[in-house]
């Protein structure tokens, strides 16, 4: 086995670690994993990075990398073979809407899924003692279990900023068991979204249909039972032997993905363009802070005709500013193409939002661009 040429820090059940060991297996470059308890969190992540969030990958040649978005685009430039982003328009923006998707949508079900169910004793056992492995992967199970139920606060209490509460919970399983039944209809046809080749988009959906509903005991199960192609595609995405074909010819967007993006522009678009709005007016009202915080506030938003309040995540921007710059870099003849893809998934106008104030990462933080 070729020596490692980088090391990810991550853990077996975190969200972005999927979606970046998935992409490492998938280009084949070869790693090592290294469990993120407190210990390594103390005594690198956070002195390398400045934050405490993970997956972090460390190059050969000392390039640490925390977010995965910009962990897979750095990684895409050394090693370029079967590279993730299609060249053509249609399918590199569609690949990069899903990853959006993803990234910033999925995470509803992924934490609704794994947090909501305390009742289901065998499945939040599991987690709690993933959780524990902070503490140490060599603990044995009960204390890891104890030590989980401390380190798991922040995150079950996420629900609410997340807008999972009793009354949407109908509506957020609604919305999941349909993605599952329509993922499972074009996994029965496609080994990935765009055709025999991994792109941008199935990493941004391997994080949540991974390491949260394709993982943890109780949303595993309803995968398996109700939407086998899907499970078959997450077993896909995590092979250390991947499959490599090739996109689907002629710029096609496979009409079995149509649904899902009907559904990414009726439901995760109009947070989107909120998140925008209520950013420009807090950028406004606060001239003198370029660094922003995580969360600004909260926004009501609409998930099977239920409404519900959440955050504004600023990030969420800048995953958005991505897809915009690519629509934007277009040719006549290239923006005409995806306008017509638009247009038959009932979003002509989706991509004209205005940005007035640019967000930038920025040594692991999210910054106005001045």
């Amino acid at each position: 086995m070729s020596a490692p040429e980088v090391t990810l820090y991550a853990l077996p059940h975190s969200y972005y670690s999927g979606k970046t060991r998935a992409y490492l297996r998938y280009k084949r470059i070869p790693y090592r994993e290294v469990v993120s308890t407190l210990r390594v969190f103390h005594s690198f992540i956070i002195p390398r990075t400045g934050v405490k969030f993970i997956p972090v990958i460390q190059t050969d040649d000392e390039v640490v990398i925390q977010d995965s978005t910009e962990t897979i685009d750095f990684l895409e430039q050394r090693y370029p073979d079967h590279g993730v982003y299609p060249a053509t328009p249609r399918q590199r923006l569609v690949s990069m809407l899903l990853e959006l998707y993803g990234d910033e949508w999925l995470i509803i079900p992924g934490m609704h899924y794994r947090w909501s169910f305390w009742h289901e004793r065998e499945h939040i056992n599991e987690v709690l003692e993933n959780f524990g492995l902070l503490l140490s992967p060599r603990a044995p199970r009960f204390i890891r279990r104890l030590a989980g139920k401390r380190f798991c606060q922040p995150f079950n209490g996420a629900l609410p900023m997340l807008g999972v509460t009793p009354r949407s919970i109908p509506a957020v399983e609604q919305a999941y068991e349909r993605l599952l039944d329509q993922l499972n209809a074009h996994f029965a046809q496609h080994d990935y979204l765009l055709g025999g080749r991994a792109s941008i988009g199935d990493f941004g959906l391997i994080g949540p249909l991974y390491a949260h509903l394709g993982r943890d005991l109780y949303p595993l199960a309803l995968m398996k039972r109700r939407a086998p192609k899907v499970y078959e595609w997450v077993q896909r995405m995590n092979s250390e032997q991947p499959r490599y074909g090739a996109f689907l010819p002629n710029d096609e967007i496979p009409e079995t993905l149509l649904p899902v993006l009907r559904d990414v522009f009726s439901a995760q678009f109009p947070v989107l363009r909120d998140t925008v709005a209520r950013l420009d007016a807090w950028i406004a009202a606060n001239p003198a802070r370029q660094k922003l915080p995580r969360v600004i506030g909260k926004h009501r938003f609409v998930l099977e005709g239920v409404e519900e309040e959440r955050g504004i995540f600023p990030y969420v921007q800048w995953m958005l500013q991505r897809v915009l710059d690519d629509y934007r870099s277009l040719d006549a003849g290239e923006r005409a193409s995806v306008d017509a893809l638009l247009a038959r998934v009932g979003a002509p106008d989706a991509l004209q939002i205005g940005i007035r104030h640019r967000v930038k990462r920025e040594r692991n933080r999210l910054w106005v661009e001045t």
